[in-house]
């Protein structure tokens, strides 16, 4: 029975999960966006979310305790730098799961995980286009114009 197991182990020793995990969220800080497997995925969303909200204060405690997660400069100054701007609002929910189907070696189900602020597709406001239909209403408009230039053509090829 599994009372009291909350997280997934993803069959690794506790010191290679730490480090994968570490590793990946450094990736997905630097990158906005990776793609792994479904179970890594979760993993990193529960390891990653609760270093994002730590950034929205950005004080030496907070840096201190994030950089004892990820152990990376670069990620620290990505990290509390443009993301926990555009965090700073957010109540929670900072990172998306999409899944994108199976992978073609062993079936593994795949997905990206992404930092929700930093997705440009999601950003843009749809755009309006004109609606558009089958039955070629324009073309009939734009049929007479055409023969009225074409007539005076043929009339000057049979005069010649």
């Amino acid at each position: 029975m599994r009372h009291g197991k909350k997280f997934n182990h993803l069959s690794r020793t506790a010191d290679h999960r730490q480090a994968m995990l570490a590793n990946m969220a450094i990736s997905l800080i630097t990158h906005k966006r990776i793609t792994t497997t479904l179970a890594k995925a979760k993993a990193l969303k529960k390891y990653v979310e609760p270093l994002l909200t730590r950034a929205k204060d950005d004080s030496t405690n907070s840096r201190r305790v994030v950089f004892r997660y990820l152990q990376n400069k670069e990620a620290l100054k990505e990290l509390f730098g443009p993301i926990a701007e555009k965090i700073a609002d957010r109540p929670g929910g900072y990172t998306r799961i999409i899944k994108l189907g199976h992978r073609l070696g062993d079936a593994a189900p795949i997905a990206f995980i992404e930092l929700v602020d930093f997705d440009e597709n999601m950003a843009k406001a749809p755009k309006t286009a004109a609606k558009r239909t089958r039955r070629g209403g324009k073309k009939k408009a734009e049929a007479p114009v055409a023969e009225a230039t074409e007539a005076p053509a043929a009339e000057e090829a049979k005069a010649e």
